[in-house]
């Protein structure tokens, strides 16, 4: 199976949250992501089923979990002949340091991804860009149908919430990671790049999947390196 992936280049972010009022800096290397979130087609390719409550095979792939999207990346490393870019043991998901396989974007990433160099809270007028609850409240749309950002991705807000690799707060939320991008059943609100939202890496809903990202050389383990269920 092959993705779709553009060329990222290096270049720096502020993140901010406003629950926790906080702001920081973060450099973010060149790197890959995937020009549209995993469709249903591709993700029964590579795993055999598909999950999706919104059918339609060039559909994002919906309902599925942050360890659905860690068993896809990995499944999908071993059948392009790629070291897998986590490892799953006693309990916790793991990043390998210097695996070539794909993997989730980190917040930082999809953020800065997302904005393609915009600091406008979207990258474009909504209806041109996103499916949102204002023009689509019957389910999500196949994948690419809206104006890509400046890099060359689309369906970055609205259509469905993408998964990303950190975990949001170990301290209040334990193990809940963060996801994306706003959904095909949020108002224009809830569809904005800086948005994020979290849950329990179990957890999968019909407005939620994912898309995939590799390193431009070895994979560097973010902070966030392991994952207790």
């Amino acid at each position: 199976m092959d993705i779709s992936l553009v060329s990222i280049p290096a270049g720096s972010i502020v993140l901010r949250d406003d629950r926790k009022k906080q702001q920081w800096p973060v450099q973010v290397p060149a790197f890959q992501l995937a020009t549209t979130p995993i469709t249903q087609a591709c993700y029964e390719q590579v795993m055999g089923c598909n999950p999706a409550l919104n059918q339609g095979a060039q559909r994002p792939v919906d309902s599925v979990s942050w360890l659905d999207a860690i068993a896809f990346c990995n499944a999908l490393s071993v059948c392009q002949g790629l070291t897998p870019a986590y490892q799953l043991e006693d309990d916790q998901v793991r990043q390998v340091s210097g695996a070539n396989g794909y993997y989730l974007p980190s917040d930082a990433q999809w953020e800065y991804a997302c904005r393609a160099g915009s600091s406008e809270p979207r990258y474009g007028v909504l209806d041109d860009i996103a499916w949102y609850e204002g023009n689509t409240g019957e389910g999500s749309q196949p994948v690419a149908q809206k104006q890509p950002n400046a890099f060359g991705l689309y369906d970055m807000l609205g259509n469905v919430w993408e998964w990303c690799w950190d975990i949001y707060d170990a301290e209040v939320y334990k193990s809940y990671r963060i996801f994306r991008g706003g959904g095909w059943a949020d108002g224009e609100r809830g569809v904005l790049a800086g948005n994020r939202r979290r849950s329990h890496p179990t957890y999968a809903i019909d407005d939620l999947g994912f898309r995939v990202a590799r390193s431009e050389g070895k994979m560097v383990c973010s902070p966030t390196t392991g994952l207790s269920l």
